[in-house]
């Protein structure tokens, strides 16, 4: 499903205040990174069919130095933005496909790089970026069973961008 598909039936209000679950968050990737005319967000392909779990993390980098007076200090040095997808395989999900692709699975350097956005479908708020697309798991599980999926997102190149999900207007013919 399209990002545009996806968000026809939500009202973005920019100032939502209150809960928010796991379900309200919408990450979403570039299917043709590497295409002549750039991918507009709002046809990237969501990743939700199947998916169980979707766990984002902010894996801060650190050093550590110690002081003659001051002791121990510890001072961020970075953050490794990350995504962890798991579910069971659904043949036939365009975001699914493309992540457990030939070309994914085995792919190194830049031919597993794509473009996302990650945001929060009640206020649009969130952040776009570039990331490596890291396949752990392609189907695995017990007889009878789903095939379970196991995907990591790891951020790559600069921080990502702030960014603010706005609806497209539809055109008129």
């Amino acid at each position: 499903m399209k990002l545009n598909e996806l968000m026809k039936g939500y009202a973005i209000k920019p100032e939502y205040e209150g809960w928010v679950t796991n379900d309200d968050y919408v990450f979403a990737i570039d299917l043709e990174p590497n295409a002549s005319t750039p991918t507009t967000e709002s046809n990237y392909a969501v990743v939700e069919m199947g998916i169980a779990g979707l766990d984002a993390q902010l894996n801060p980098v650190t050093q550590d130095k110690q002081y003659i007076r001051a002791g121990q200090n510890t001072m961020k040095t970075g953050t490794q933005r990350s995504f962890a997808v798991t579910g069971d395989r659904y043949a036939g999900d365009e975001a699914q496909d493309f992540c457990l692709s030939h070309a994914m699975k085995y792919g190194t350097g830049n031919g597993v790089v794509t473009n996302y956005v990650y945001f929060n479908i009640l206020n649009g708020k969130g952040e776009k970026g570039q990331c490596s697309i890291i396949v752990n798991s392609d189907g695995s599980g017990n007889a009878g069973e789903s095939s379970a999926i196991d995907i990591e997102f790891k951020k790559i190149g600069v921080n990502p961008a702030e960014y603010t999900f706005t609806p497209v207007a539809p055109t008129s013919k």
